[in-house]
Parts: structure tokens; C-alpha cells; sequence
């Protein structure tokens, strides 16, 4: 499989695209005036303990108080922490009470930012874990000798007193490679021991890696056939980190010098609308819908145009497969996250419900943040989750509409001609207002003056008054200009 990552360095931000096989499957915006919080470490204080939730509130000096749950909470004694889930988060945590802590989700909305007081460190090929003592593997590197392996280099290296995650990306290392990660990881916790020491608080006291530089480390691996950038300054600010971490990929980065847009040559801005429509087509005919609410995404799977060449189960099934293969691609490059409801067509075999999970389970594998199929419910509707750390593409790419706000809908032109009426009749009550002269959309134009004036007629009846309805195309549907007072909503 052709993989590459596609960078776009401009004044406005940075882009970053993720392709397979010429297929756009992840993508990423890194904005000067959006401060990206997870990762970052922070020596705050506790602002305030909710017994009722579990939880405390703590000041990081971020505008919003973050979030930090009992279960993401360490206290001094180990004892404790062996049994932090029975305790009450009041003994654990007091009012004023200064805490280090990670953020470990964005802030989303009206919340702040979620944070754990259980710091982990990344490295290119391990985690550094200073408040655990044990040795996790990657579970994607299924090869039984390679993880004992992994694990023996993790144990000779292992810090007294902390814990190790062996990445993916470390299979097939060596214990040298190991070494030096390991020792580039407690320089690291070194210098924030010491920030964490001296100074007022709140105070960031470590600042995780840029938007780039996070990929090279964390994506960029042999798989990947070519890394390409159009920044002079940060290509070869890549090349020195990419020297340090992985010299053999050195090659595989390259400048990006033509005069036309990088990423309309790549064909990247198409995809990206294509990524925030509502229906997203699939190859076989049918298409999926995509819609998102505060509490969790659906997901809707349809036939459409494919009517099958044999059964009508056949016709279901295809549909399905193809559907869980682009959902899983969806829910990926949308970096849609939490609860995910999936309406897949009713089938009627066993089996096939069977065929159609593991089907998405499988897809899902190639997505870097955790997922969960839970699988179907007796409604036939499939639940999963994905771990949700920051907001999905559309909030990035999108805002709230001030027209609908919000709704995705806007009233019936009939419903909005019964309101521009009750406006009418309203304004015409007022002494010495004279003739009316009514500005309105054409749609709703058209019902207001009604078949051969019909309805116009009958309105001047009504009010004695004589009016006149001008179809008016600058207008939004629900606007209204009654004798050139300005436009307002009908209400």
C-alpha cells in the first residue's frame, strides 16, 4: 500500500494530510491562534471537589477549569493508589491543593479540558510511564517471539520505579535504539521535575510537540513511502529531527517547490469537501448518512441506486461490507469520536451480521485511536466507540449556521407566509401607516400574493389597506422589509 503525508505550512496554519493509496484518510489543521492542549503538562491547583461527581475541578491557567475524574487522580501513597476507585475524591483531593496533571482530551464545547494526574511521556519507540511500574506492549504487534523480545529490552532498560509502553513502531528495534529513547525520555522528566519545583502556579511546565514535528514522530515509519512539505525552514527542521529519531527515513522527505497549490495538485481540497458531506456515496450504489448530535454520531446505511444481480440478502450483504469499510475510513478521517450508532440494513442470516462486524473490526485496525465494537443490539443496530481526545474535522472545518442555528432546517415557506401575515396585520394597526410595501423572498412571494393575486387581494380586504408584495432575492426566507425599514425576521 502507497502511503504518504502531505504537508501545507502557510501563515494562516498548517495542514496535514494522511494518504493511502492516493486516498484520503486522515487530516489534520494546526491553526497559530487554536492552542492544541493534549499532551501538555501543567503544575495547577485544585479549584474545587464534587463528591456528587467523583471529580475536582483544577485551575491550569487555561480560561476554563479542567476536568480530572477519581479514577485519572494519584495521591502520595502508593497504597492509595493500588485502590484509588474505592476512595471518595475528597480524600484524595483538597481545595488548593497544588497537582501536576496531563491533558488528555481537548476542550470540547461548553467543557474544559479533561487531565489525568498519570503522566505519560512519548518517545518514538516507548512511553515513559514516571507514575506506573510495569511493562505494556503494543497490542497491534501480534508476533508472539517480537513481543518477548521487546519486553526483555523493555525490562533491561526500565527505570526504577516507572513504567514502559513498547510502541508499534519499536518492532523490530534495537535494545540501542531503546536505549537512546529511554534516555532522551528522562531528560525530559528531569527538566519538568525541575519546572514543576520553582515558580508560581498555574504554569505549563511541558509543551507537547507541534502538529508536525508529533507526526514525524509518531506516523512517520518505514511504512510510510514519502513525507512531503512545502516549507524551506521546516523541511529542514524535519530532516534534523528525523537524523535524530529514524536516519534511515531521511529519503524519504522531500521538498515540495512547484508553484501551484500542494494541495490541489494532490487533489486534497476535493477530498476534504467530500469529508463534510451528510451522504457519502459508495461504490456498489448505495451510500451511508452521517449525523452528528451532542451526545453521539449515527450512522445510516441505505441501497440506493444498487438493486444486485441475484437475492435480495446478497444485495444487503454487499451493501453492508462496503458500507463498514467506508464508515470505518469516515469515522477516521472525521476523527469523529464517543458513542457511534450504526444502521446497518436488516439481514436476515446469522451469519452475514457476523461477516458485516468483522468486517468493520477489521477496517477499524488501520485507525490509531482506540475502538471498541460492542456489536449488534436486539434493534439490529450496531454500537461502538472510539476515544474521543479532540473535536472531530467539522468543528474545524465548519461553524454554526446563524441562520438556522444550528438546526439544519429552516420553516416551510407556507409557514413563514402565515408569519410575515400576523406582520402585516400588525404594522397596519398603527395610525396614518399608509399603503404597505411588503419585501419578502420569492418563494414566499408567491404564497402571499397567491394564484392571480388571490390571497394579496384578500389581505387588503381585510386590513383596507393597499399593498404591495416585492419578490425580493437578496433576502434569507425568513427576512422581511415592510416599507424599507429594514429587514427583519419574521416572527
Amino acid at each position: 500500500m502507497k502511503k504518504e503525508i502531505i504537508v501545507d505550512v502557510a501563515l494562516e496554519g498548517t495542514r496535514l494530510a494522511v494518504l493511502e493509496n492516493n486516498e484520503l484518510v486522515e487530516f489534520y489543521i494546526e491553526r497559530p491562534d487554536t492552542e492544541r492542549l493534549v499532551g501538555n503538562i501543567y503544575r495547577g491547583s485544585v479549584n474545587s471537589v464534587l463528591p456528587g461527581m467523583q471529580a475536582a475541578f483544577v485551575d491550569i491557567g487555561y480560561e476554563k477549569n479542567a476536568f480530572l475524574y477519581v479514577g485519572d487522580a494519584l495521591y502520595e501513597d502508593e497504597e492509595l493508589n493500588q485502590k484509588v476507585k474505592r476512595y471518595s475524591i475528597e480524600r484524595l483531593l483538597k481545595p488548593g491543593q497544588e497537582i501536576t496533571v496531563q491533558v488528555i482530551k481537548e476542550p470540547i464545547g461548553t467543557k474544559g479540558p479533561r487531565v489525568t494526574a498519570q503522566i505519560t511521556l512519548p518517545g518514538r519507540h516507548l512511553v515513559l510511564l514516571p507514575n506506573a511500574d510495569y511493562i505494556g506492549i503494543s497490542r497491534r504487534i501480534d508476533n508472539a517471539k517480537e513481543r518477548t523480545r521487546l519486553k526483555k529490552f523493555a525490562q533491561t532498560i526500565k527505570p526504577e520505579g516507572m513504567g514502559l509502553i513498547v510502541r508499534t513502531a519499536s518492532e523490530g528495534r534495537t535494545l540501542e535504539e531503546f536505549e537512546s529513547d529511554i534516555s532522551f525520555l528522562m531528560k525530559q522528566w528531569k527538566k519538568i521535575k525541575r519546572k514543576e519545583r520553582f515558580g508560581g502556579i498555574p504554569k505549563c511546565i511541558y509543551k507537547d510537540l507541534s502538529l508536525v514535528y508529533k507526526t514525524v514522530r509518531d506516523t512517520f515509519t518505514p511504512e510510510i513511502n514519502r513525507f512531503i512539505i512545502n516549507d524551506k525552514k521546516e523541511y529542514k527542521n524535519v530532516l534534523e529531527l528525523v537524523d535524530m529519531i529514524s536516519p534511515k527515513l531521511k529519503n524519504k522527505v522531500q521538498m515540495y517547490n512547484k508553484e501551484y497549490d500542494m494541495f490541489e495538485y494532490y487533489n486534497i481540497d476535493r477530498k476534504i469537501t467530500q469529508a463534510l458531506n451528510r451522504k457519502v456515496w459508495l461504490k456498489c450504489g448505495g451510500y451511508i448518512v452521517i449525523d452528528r448530535t451532542e451526545a453521539l454520531t449515527v450512522i445510516d446505511v441505505n441501497t440506493g441506486k444498487y438493486v444486485g444481480k441475484e437475492n435480495l440478502e446478497n444485495t444487503v450483504l454487499k451493501t453492508n461490507i462496503q458500507a463498514a469499510a467506508e464508515i470505518a475510513k469516515q469515522i477516521r478521517l472525521r476523527d469523529i469520536g464517543g458513542i457511534i450508532i450504526i444502521d446497518f440494513i436488516d439481514m436476515t442470516d446469522v451469519k452475514n451480521r457476523k461477516h458485516v462486524l468483522n468486517s468493520l473490526r477489521q477496517s477499524l485496525k488501520k485507525d490509531r485511536t482506540k475502538t471498541i465494537v460492542v456489536g449488534m443490539t436486539g434493534l439490529g443496530l450496531t454500537e461502538m466507540t472510539r476515544k474521543k481526545v479532540r473535536q472531530g474535522l467539522n468543528s474545524f472545518m465548519t461553524t454554526e449556521c446563524p441562520h438556522c442555528e444550528g438546526a439544519g432546517q429552516i420553516a416551510a415557506p407556507e409557514s413563514i407566509a402565515l408569519k410575515v401575515e400576523k406582520q402585516i396585520g400588525e404594522f397596519a394597526k398603527i395610525k396614518g401607516s399608509g399603503n404597505i410595501i411588503i419585501e419578502v423572498h420569492p418563494t414566499v412571494a408567491a404564497i402571499l400574493k397567491g394564484e392571480k393575486g388571490k390571497n394579496l387581494k384578500l389581505l387588503q380586504k381585510t386590513y383596507r389597506k393597499k399593498m404591495s408584495i416585492i419578490p425580493n432575492d437578496e433576502l434569507l426566507r425568513d427576512e422581511i422589509i415592510i416599507n424599507g425599514q429594514g429587514k427583519t425576521k419574521a416572527i
